[in-house]
Protein backbone atom coordinates (compact mmCIF):
# COMPACT_ATOMS: atom_id res chain seq x y z
CA UNK A 1 0.00 0.00 0.00
CA UNK A 2 3.01 2.18 -0.10
CA UNK A 3 2.40 3.00 -3.81
CA UNK A 4 -1.10 4.63 -3.73
CA UNK A 5 -1.20 4.61 -7.91
CA UNK A 6 -0.85 1.01 -7.99
CA UNK A 7 -3.82 -0.26 -9.79
CA UNK A 8 -6.01 -2.60 -6.90
CA UNK A 9 -8.95 -5.11 -8.12
CA UNK A 10 -11.20 -7.97 -7.28
CA UNK A 11 -13.21 -10.25 -8.49
CA UNK A 12 -16.04 -12.18 -7.02
CA UNK A 13 -18.61 -14.67 -8.08
CA UNK A 14 -22.35 -16.08 -6.83
CA UNK A 15 -21.81 -17.54 -3.19
CA UNK A 16 -23.37 -20.48 -2.12
CA UNK A 17 -24.13 -19.55 1.44
CA UNK A 18 -25.50 -15.88 0.37
CA UNK A 19 -28.05 -18.04 -1.67
CA UNK A 20 -28.89 -20.31 0.94
CA UNK A 21 -29.74 -17.80 3.46
CA UNK A 22 -31.58 -15.92 1.43
CA UNK A 23 -33.21 -18.77 0.73
CA UNK A 24 -33.85 -19.46 4.32
CA UNK A 25 -34.85 -15.91 5.27
CA UNK A 26 -37.78 -16.29 2.05
CA UNK A 27 -38.69 -19.20 3.48
CA UNK A 28 -39.56 -17.81 7.34
CA UNK A 29 -41.08 -15.36 5.41
CA UNK A 30 -43.59 -17.20 3.38
CA UNK A 31 -44.12 -19.23 6.45
CA UNK A 32 -44.97 -16.23 8.50
CA UNK A 33 -47.67 -15.40 5.68
CA UNK A 34 -49.48 -18.49 5.45
CA UNK A 35 -49.86 -18.93 9.72
CA UNK A 36 -51.40 -15.75 9.56
CA UNK A 37 -54.58 -15.15 10.40
CA UNK A 38 -55.49 -13.24 7.18
CA UNK A 39 -58.03 -13.05 4.61
CA UNK A 40 -56.69 -14.90 1.32
CA UNK A 41 -56.40 -11.38 -0.73
CA UNK A 42 -54.00 -10.87 2.00
CA UNK A 43 -52.59 -14.15 1.63
CA UNK A 44 -51.39 -13.86 -1.69
CA UNK A 45 -50.43 -10.46 -1.63
CA UNK A 46 -47.73 -11.75 0.84
CA UNK A 47 -47.16 -14.11 -1.51
CA UNK A 48 -46.87 -12.24 -4.55
CA UNK A 49 -44.77 -9.86 -2.67
CA UNK A 50 -42.09 -12.57 -1.92
CA UNK A 51 -41.84 -13.99 -5.28
CA UNK A 52 -41.31 -10.69 -6.41
CA UNK A 53 -38.53 -9.96 -3.94
CA UNK A 54 -37.13 -13.22 -5.23
CA UNK A 55 -37.34 -12.76 -8.91
CA UNK A 56 -35.59 -8.87 -8.76
CA UNK A 57 -33.21 -9.75 -5.80
CA UNK A 58 -31.75 -13.30 -7.12
CA UNK A 59 -30.16 -12.11 -10.14
CA UNK A 60 -29.07 -9.03 -9.68
CA UNK A 61 -27.82 -9.75 -5.81
CA UNK A 62 -27.14 -13.64 -5.29
CA UNK A 63 -26.90 -15.07 -8.52
CA UNK A 64 -24.94 -12.28 -10.10
CA UNK A 65 -26.45 -13.71 -13.68
CA UNK A 66 -28.03 -10.05 -14.40
CA UNK A 67 -26.48 -8.13 -16.85
CA UNK A 68 -26.16 -5.07 -13.94
CA UNK A 69 -25.37 -7.22 -11.20
CA UNK A 70 -21.35 -5.95 -9.80
CA UNK A 71 -19.03 -8.50 -9.75
CA UNK A 72 -15.47 -6.13 -9.82
CA UNK A 73 -14.23 -3.55 -7.87
CA UNK A 74 -10.70 -1.43 -8.59
CA UNK A 75 -8.83 1.10 -6.74
CA UNK A 76 -6.55 3.33 -9.59
CA UNK A 77 -5.90 6.40 -10.80
CA UNK A 78 -9.70 7.67 -11.03
CA UNK A 79 -10.55 6.36 -7.66
CA UNK A 80 -12.74 3.59 -6.54
CA UNK A 81 -14.81 1.56 -9.47
CA UNK A 82 -17.10 -0.99 -10.05
CA UNK A 83 -17.67 -3.36 -13.02
CA UNK A 84 -21.06 -4.65 -14.53
CA UNK A 85 -21.54 -6.22 -17.52
CA UNK A 86 -24.36 -3.77 -18.84
CA UNK A 87 -22.54 -0.65 -17.51
CA UNK A 88 -18.72 -1.30 -17.44
CA UNK A 89 -16.91 0.21 -15.03
CA UNK A 90 -18.62 3.23 -13.41
CA UNK A 91 -16.93 5.29 -11.03
CA UNK A 92 -18.76 4.88 -7.13
CA UNK A 93 -18.00 6.49 -4.15
CA UNK A 94 -17.68 3.78 -0.84
CA UNK A 95 -19.36 4.86 2.49
CA UNK A 96 -17.42 4.85 5.42
CA UNK A 97 -20.18 2.54 6.75
CA UNK A 98 -19.25 -0.42 4.37
CA UNK A 99 -18.08 -3.54 6.16
CA UNK A 100 -15.00 -5.53 6.14
CA UNK A 101 -15.16 -8.79 8.70
CA UNK A 102 -13.58 -12.06 7.93
CA UNK A 103 -16.77 -13.63 6.65
CA UNK A 104 -18.35 -11.20 4.69
CA UNK A 105 -17.44 -7.63 2.68
CA UNK A 106 -20.68 -5.42 2.81
CA UNK A 107 -19.95 -2.72 0.03
CA UNK A 108 -21.60 0.45 0.89
CA UNK A 109 -21.48 3.42 -2.37
CA UNK A 110 -22.68 5.62 -4.37
CA UNK A 111 -22.62 5.72 -8.01
CA UNK A 112 -21.18 9.11 -9.30
CA UNK A 113 -24.24 11.04 -9.86
CA UNK A 114 -26.54 9.61 -7.85
CA UNK A 115 -28.03 10.09 -4.57
CA UNK A 116 -29.01 6.90 -3.89
CA UNK A 117 -26.75 4.43 -1.64
CA UNK A 118 -26.45 0.59 -2.99
CA UNK A 119 -24.69 -2.62 -1.32
CA UNK A 120 -23.13 -5.81 -2.24
CA UNK A 121 -22.74 -8.73 0.24
CA UNK A 122 -19.13 -10.16 -0.69
CA UNK A 123 -18.82 -13.43 1.46
CA UNK A 124 -16.20 -15.29 1.69
CA UNK A 125 -16.86 -18.12 -0.21
CA UNK A 126 -17.29 -16.10 -3.12
CA UNK A 127 -13.49 -15.99 -3.60
CA UNK A 128 -10.34 -17.07 -3.13
CA UNK A 129 -9.61 -16.76 0.40
CA UNK A 130 -6.11 -14.94 -0.38
CA UNK A 131 -8.55 -12.44 -2.49
CA UNK A 132 -11.01 -11.42 0.36
CA UNK A 133 -8.20 -11.03 2.63
CA UNK A 134 -6.47 -8.57 0.39
CA UNK A 135 -10.30 -6.71 -0.34
CA UNK A 136 -10.83 -6.39 3.30
CA UNK A 137 -7.19 -5.57 4.38
CA UNK A 138 -7.19 -2.38 1.14
CA UNK A 139 -11.03 -1.19 2.52
CA UNK A 140 -9.51 -1.49 6.41
CA UNK A 141 -6.17 0.64 5.65
CA UNK A 142 -6.13 1.78 2.02
CA UNK A 143 -5.46 5.45 1.81
CA UNK A 144 -8.18 7.86 0.21
CA UNK A 145 -10.89 4.77 0.82
CA UNK A 146 -13.54 7.25 1.74
CA UNK A 147 -12.69 9.59 -1.36
CA UNK A 148 -15.01 10.79 -3.85
CA UNK A 149 -15.36 9.66 -7.55
CA UNK A 150 -13.48 11.94 -9.76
Amino acid sequence: MSNPSKLFESRWQASLQLLAAYLLAQAFALGAVFLLDIPLVSTLLGLLLCLLHAAWTLPRKILLSHPRAFTRLRHGVAGWQLWSRAGGWQAVHLCPDSLALPLIVVLRFRLKGQRRVCSICVPRDSQAADEHRRLRVRLKFGRNRWAAAE
